[in-house]
């Protein structure tokens, strides 16, 4: 494995923290989970935890974007989402004391955060407003994981593709004014294993979407051109 950069960054101080699990300490608690913590800047490629491991902590996503995926029985990634700043990622497999169900991979270079799992769970214990935060976003995730299945039953795969897109500009966006370009930068094989599609089916429909104008490619990187086009091909 790499040799790993290691960073001081302060929960006190940190720009996301408000849209994070972790948004909902004071400040007492906040100098608790710094003092707790490591910071850490991981390569491309690196992986955070694996399928099936137990989990020793969880991961805060300081910078960078990390894809979450399942392996299936052909060894395929199936990608469950695409995490950012901010999020949160291994809590869920903590409280439950079960193994993680899913793998962990940065798609960049990333700086995460790790806090311990006894410090965790000691937040999960004394700070009624964190495990408020905790359960709104457990409700939360549910409530995305039955539409995205939904979703998966019920359209086409041309239809999954456009949302995906519409998701992705999101994701990438984050940091951008309203105005700004935003460039979508994953492999062919991420972006079918997000659609759950083979590779060389959407090929053709990237082709597609540029002959209708919906999108632009330059090299392996995708920028939205018509987001209103792109909700009427997924039915939003």
């Amino acid at each position: 494995m790499p040799n790993k950069k290691y960073l001081d960054v302060r929960c006190e101080d940190c720009q996301f923290r408000r849209n994070s699990l972790f948004g909902a300490l004071c400040t007492e608690e906040s100098t608790r989970v710094s003092d707790a913590k490591s910071c850490t800047v991981y390569k491309k490629g690196q992986v955070l935890f694996h399928e099936g491991t137990r989990p020793l902590g969880v991961f805060c996503i300081y910078g960078g974007k990390v894809k979450v995926y399942k392996l299936g029985s052909d060894g395929k990634e199936q990608i469950i989402r695409i995490a950012r700043e901010s999020d949160v990622l291994g809590y869920k497999a903590m409280i439950s004391e079960d193994e993680y169900p899913v793998t962990a991979e940065t798609l960049e270079d990333c700086t995460i955060c790790f806090l311990p799992k006894s410090d965790f769970l000691h937040l999960v214990t004394d700070s009624p407003s964190f495990n408020k935060r905790l359960l709104q976003s457990i409700c939360h995730e549910l409530g995305v994981m039955s539409n995205k299945l939904t979703n998966l039953a019920q359209k086409s795969v041309r239809e999954r593709f456009a949302m995906a897109l519409l998701m992705l500009k999101d994701t990438y966006g984050i940091d951008g004014e309203e105005s700004e370009e935003v460039e979508i930068n994953l492999t062919r094989e991420d972006l079918a294993n997000i659609v759950g599609t083979a590779t060389e089916t959407l090929i053709r429909l990237l082709h597609d979407f540029k002959e209708e104008d919906l999108i632009e490619t330059r090299g392996r990187k995708i920028v939205v051109k018509n987001p209103r086009g792109l909700a009427k091909a997924a039915r939003l």
